[in-house]
């Protein structure tokens, strides 16, 4: 768990286990007077952490990660690409133009490389199931630059109808989990887009870096003590030594 209000971001606990009964754990630690003091929670879409938070702080606003969000409906194109890939190759045509291009179709634009330019563009000159997959995901980065929700939500309701559309399975089944999950997602909005979980990502590499320091370590708490020293944003002494007149 991380603290992310501007100035102040740093760990707060450590679960030794992605379960229900941790989360909890933490609640109780975190104690009742400073959990309903909470205004904002972000979170990812696991339903273990949403049922537990609108449990313990339902008078927090559960923000859903922007980021994980994205993750799905990128796994979603790059399962479109990959199915089309196998179809062609059954039906005995040339799948050459969708060969290299998963990180074509999923990263940013302004993240390819010349090679990678140049392969998409390729790519897009074709009718193919993939391009369709590739231009909804690019749409839907627009509905993020909305500042009102009211607006925010009218465009993802078009997108989401858009989508369904498409004929395309795994971006039909990605729009029924943003259809499931729309009132939570669309509080990123009623935030003013102030909180996101994509600064955690920073902060997890120094984890995972800690971590693998730690394959020595003989037990979990020290694994802990080394995270907080680290990500903890621990107060230190104004010197680390006395000296005596």
């Amino acid at each position: 768990m991380y603290q992310l209000d501007a100035g102040v971001r740093r760990l707060i606990y450590v679960g030794k286990s992605r379960t229900t009964k941790t989360l909890l754990r933490f609640f109780f630690e975190f104690g009742k007077e400073r959990t309903a003091a909470l205004k904002f929670i972000c979170s990812d879409m696991w339903k273990p952490y949403l049922k537990v938070i609108a449990k313990k702080a339902p008078q927090a606003l559960n923000i859903l990660d922007r980021f994980h969000i994205v993750s799905h409906l990128t796994k979603a194109v790059n399962q479109v690409r990959i199915e089309e890939v196998k179809r062609l190759k059954d039906e005995g045509y040339d799948e050459s133009v969708l060969r290299h291009t998963k990180y074509c179709l999923l990263k940013n634009p302004e993240n390819l490389t010349p090679k990678q330019e140049a392969k998409l563009d390729d790519a897009l000159s074709y009718d193919l199931k993939s391009v369709r997959a590739y231009l909804l995901k690019e749409s839907f980065q627009l509905f993020w630059d909305y500042d009102s929700p009211y607006w925010a939500e009218w465009y993802l309701d078009k997108w989401c109808k858009r989508a369904m559309r498409s004929r395309l399975e795994p971006i039909k089944k990605f729009v029924k989990t943003v259809r499931s999950h729309q009132p939570l997602i669309m509080n990123w909005f009623k935030a003013k887009k102030a909180y996101s979980s994509g600064i955690v990502e920073g902060m997890n590499r120094n984890v995972n870096l800690v971590t693998r320091k730690a394959f020595g370590f003989r037990s979990y708490e020290v694994l802990k003590i080394a995270l907080f020293h680290t990500v903890g944003g621990l107060p230190e002494p104004e010197s680390t030594h006395r000296f005596c007149g």
